[in-house]
């Protein structure tokens, strides 16, 4: 290994205590293959096997904990106790390469295909649908059913303690439903659940609440508590880097494992919401956050250079998403100084080398400009 690749070896302690062999951890994926009923394929633990050996973490595609939450076909379940052996799979094979296992817990909001959730019905913070072609309008949930959300993502923690899992990412990005409470583009309540910024942030964090108190009940040893956040939005009205930025002023103090900003690019900057627009979104969160909590970067981390380059900006860890599926052995590669044989794209002919499930491979050669795809 190059001298100047020896930090992304370096081992990484959580504030409880939880140590991670070295600085980079598996980025959340969603891979469309799980069974129809949400419970865990065998496809989908060699794909975790295949990708878990050199990293110190995984977060997991993320798993919705009601059955009106589901976003995507072949999404795994973390919404009742007969998942609970499937979820213990996934653990297990994550582990047994030496990495931490995260379970990303989740809820799809007005994303929800109506197909996939029941009796057709999406539900949001308010009756405002997507700005996407052909987006249904959701339903606004009643206050009753955000008091069993909040109860829904502390089951499903505790399906993961029983599970066996290391962790759980609480996903408050991407649009989903965490992420619809925060937004005012999709929250136009009046109640205690939107109005204000103070207010717009009341959902996440009962349930960043809810979440801990079932770690603090059930776990007998310490339990990682992530959260996932994207710092803007493009929609008009939508959340700006000055509403983030005090989101995560609050979020630090939150006794949170670690933060994990979404990005397309680690190195992007704000679009509005602050004075200088040539700052780092990166940037701008280590100064908010001031050491209080551990952040994750992740976005556009393909060589072993941009992994340095994220590192150096202050964050703690640093998520590959893509790449990791590009090139499994991305770690061990860099590792034997061979960081020159890095894959940069996924060739035609390779599904079965790679161990990719046929859901994902499907959305990599029908999704251009998702992933670097050739022909031999």
């Amino acid at each position: 290994m190059k001298d100047k690749y020896k930090d992304l070896f370096s081992p990484y302690t959580f504030p409880n205590g939880v140590t991670l062999k070295n600085r980079i951890v598996i980025a959340p994926m969603t891979h469309w293959s799980s069974n129809p009923d949400g419970s865990v394929s065998e496809v989908e633990l060699k794909y975790y096997a295949r990708r878990s050996s050199g990293v110190s973490a995984v977060i997991t595609a993320c798993a919705y904990v009601l059955p009106n939450g589901k976003a995507f076909h072949g999404q795994f379940a973390a919404d009742r106790d007969e998942m609970i052996p499937g979820l213990r799979k996934v653990a297990k094979t994550i582990q047994e390469q030496g990495a931490k296992a995260i379970l990303q817990i989740h809820h799809g909001g007005r994303l929800c295909p109506p197909e996939l959730v029941p009796n057709g019905e999406i539900v949001s913070a308010s009756a405002v649908p997507a700005e996407k072609p052909g987006m249904k309008t959701p339903r606004a949930l009643t206050e009753n059913e955000i008091k069993e959300l909040v109860e829904a993502f502390g089951e499903a923690t505790r399906r993961a303690i029983e599970a066996g899992f290391d962790g759980v990412e609480i996903h408050g990005a991407n649009g989903y439903l965490i992420h619809q409470f925060f937004s005012p583009h999709s929250n136009r309540r009046t109640d205690r659940y939107g109005g204000t910024l103070e207010k717009r942030m009341t959902l996440p964090l009962e349930i960043i609440d809810q979440v801990k108190s079932v770690v603090a009940k059930y776990a007998k040893s310490p339990f990682i508590v992530g959260y996932r956040f994207s710092p803007e939005e493009p929609e008009t009205p939508g959340i700006t880097m000055a509403d983030t930025i005090a989101f995560v002023d609050v979020l630090a103090g939150k006794g949170l494992d670690y933060l994990h900003v979404s990005l397309h690019d680690f190195r992007s900057t704000p679009r509005v919401g602050v004075k200088d627009l040539t700052k780092t979104r990166i940037e701008y969160l280590l100064e908010t956050i001031n050491g209080r909590v551990p952040l994750i970067g992740v976005g556009s981390i393909i060589t072993a250079d941009d992994a340095k380059e994220a590192l150096d900006t202050g964050i703690s860890l640093v998520a590959i998403g893509r790449e990791m599926i590009v090139d499994p052995d991305w770690m061990q590669k860099i590792e034997e100084g061979r960081e020159n044989e890095i894959a940069t794209c996924i060739y035609t002919d390779q599904q079965e080398e790679l161990i990719i499930p046929d859901g994902l491979w499907d959305q990599i050669l029908n999704r251009p400009g998702w992933f670097p795809v050739k022909e031999r």
